[in-house]
């Protein structure tokens, strides 16, 4: 899962669907390696490693598409809880990513954003996290956010905590504590919330994933386990996103101003044959009253 940054060379296909309106930023819980190399008689981290290609058709999806943000859920801090063997091996594989792979970042315009608390790892792959993102940082074509070690609630929790030592230090106001300030503590300060948030595996559930950040993202949920995802799953899911009619809370009236059911009904009246019965859309059937009169009539 974390050798991520292997090179990852711009495909474009013969014919590159329009995608209007398009997705600033796309989350995405990577999710089925395990059971994807288990159906095969694999390891679960044959299923990890599998899944680099799935993240490298993702990055270039992004880019063919012009999508300038993606952020992946890649370890949680609750998968620490994970076999041994497992986490140690997705530690290697993390290491050696960034360690090696700042060029092909660079060379692709990609810049890296780690989110997470990265105070649980080795001290090495904390230099090399500390380096790459800092070699990486003029990039513009897209910024890829990795979260490591993270979690939703941890993620809220932290920003509170730091709100709450400002102003207990006279900095500023319980008062002045907004949505915008609660945000601007969060790991993911700076990023645009995700418009798209995509899970793979037919799993059902956010996993305590970007939990604030997510409150008005369109969420896109797919059987497609994660070594499977390739390019073309991840334009259907961008074509699903442009039928979606995002109103942020607010609603729009389908009938026009002035057009109610008293309308309607006249318009039945004009309009009606000999022998018609005349009913107001706007009120229910009451067992089916007019039906039983004109077959006693």
């Amino acid at each position: 899962m974390f050798d991520i940054f292997k090179l990852f060379r711009r495909k474009h296909s013969r014919h590159t669907p329009l995608i209007t309106p398009k997705p600033q930023h796309v989350a995405v819980i990577m999710d089925g390696n395990g059971r994807w190399a288990n159906a095969k008689g694999l390891s679960r981290v044959a299923g990890h490693k599998q899944g680099v290609d799935s993240v490298k058709a993702l990055i270039r999806g992004c880019i063919n598409h012009e999508i300038p943000y993606l952020t992946i859920f890649a370890f949680s801090s609750e998968n620490w809880n994970r076999p041994e063997n497992e986490v140690n091996a997705l530690m290697d594989l993390f290491s050696n990513a960034l360690e090696t792979q700042t060029k092909k970042l660079n060379e692709n315009g990609v810049r890296l954003n780690l989110l997470g608390d990265l105070s649980r790892f080795s001290k090495r792959i904390q230099r090399a996290a500390e380096r790459a993102q800092a070699e990486t940082a003029a990039n513009d074509r897209l910024v890829f956010s990795v979260a490591v070690n993270y979690g939703g609630r941890w993620d809220i929790a932290n920003a509170c905590k730091t709100i709450a030592k400002q102003i207990e230090a006279g900095e500023i106001n319980a008062s002045e504590v907004s949505e915008e300030l609660v945000a601007e503590h969060l790991s993911t300060r700076g990023l645009p919330d995700p418009d798209l948030f995509i899970r793979t595996s037919g799993e059902y559930r956010v996993s305590n994933f970007m939990l604030w950040q997510a409150a008005y993202s369109e969420f896109y949920f797919t059987d497609i386990l994660w070594p499977d995802f390739d390019e073309e799953a991840f334009t259907q899911a961008l074509l699903k996103y442009t039928h979606r009619d995002r109103r942020f809370g607010a609603a729009k009236d389908a009938v026009p101003e002035g057009e109610t059911g008293a309308v309607l009904v006249e318009e039945k009246v004009a309009t009606a044959g000999e022998g018609e019965d005349i009913v107001d859309p706007s009120v229910p059937s009451k067992t089916g009253v007019n039906e039983q009169m004109r077959k006693h009539a």
